[in-house]
């Protein structure tokens, strides 16, 4: 389950933190904390949304 759960979080991780910082960035905010928070909550995210994934499909 472990490698299973690091698999899938290598791309929803980024993938998630990548979509906060874009969203960051079309709002207007373009100084470095809020585009640090931003990637900062997309990539926890990131870990609840693998988990929840790999547990399904170790389930299936």
């Amino acid at each position: 389950m472990t490698r299973l759960f690091m698999l899938i979080y290598s791309i929803a991780g980024v993938t998630l933190a990548g979509i906060g910082v874009v969203i960051v960035l079309t709002i207007g905010q373009d100084t470095l904390q809020p585009i640090l928070v931003s990637a900062a909550l997309g990539a926890m995210l990131g870990v609840g949304a693998s988990w929840v994934i790999a547990r399904r499909l170790i389930s299936a």
